[in-house]
């Protein structure tokens, strides 16, 4: 019973490297989808990697408010950036940020360090797995406001990818930390 239960919980992985190897090949082929296959078994068998545990809660309206929102900041900070770099009036300044996070969980802390590298205008640069905190560089930082703006960012993709993909008590302490704000 816990072989199946195992192989439930990293269904959800098996299925994205599937996925993953068909994107890189830009086919959606039954033969791609067999090659994907192969290639998920033998990334799976061959590195033995311990085992992700996943919250087995996927909150749909959460996610897709992430995508939502994570789409608009890449938009915005896009352009933000661009801007940045043609304004010859002034540098646009740079920092070295830390967030602490409030949950202890290595693929909420992943989730979140994905999606503020993703985001332009920053870039982890160095996690602390112990103390749950990432380290990011960001540009367009020119004072203390500008910091707290920034480290209330990446909590709030924190705070978002836990109301999407994390457990109810991850959501609880999230909830918690935020003072019960929505």
């Amino acid at each position: 019973m816990t072989a199946l239960k195992t192989l439930w919980r990293q269904l959800p992985f098996f299925v994205w490297l599937i996925a993953l190897w068909m994107l890189l090949w830009g086919q959606f082929t039954v033969l791609a989808f067999v090659t994907g296959v192969v290639v998920a078994l033998v990334v799976t068998r061959v590195f033995r990697l311990p085992p992700a545990e996943l919250s087995g809660r996927i909150n749909l309206w959460w996610g897709l408010v992430y995508v939502v929102e994570f789409l608009a900041a890449v938009t915005v900070s896009s352009l933000t950036v661009a801007w940045q770099a043609i304004d010859w009036r002034r540098q646009p300044g740079a920092a070295i940020i830390a967030v602490a996070l409030r949950t202890d969980d290595d693929l909420i802390m992943t989730h979140v360090g994905v999606t503020a590298s993703l985001i332009p205008g920053s870039l982890v640069v160095h996690t602390d797995r112990d103390r749950r905190i990432i380290y990011l560089h960001f540009i367009g930082v020119r004072s203390m406001e500008d910091v707290e703006r920034h480290r209330r960012s990446v909590l709030h993709w924190e705070q978002r990818i836990v109301r999407a993909v994390g457990s109810r008590a991850q959501v609880q302490q999230v909830e918690r930390a935020d003072g019960g704000a929505r």
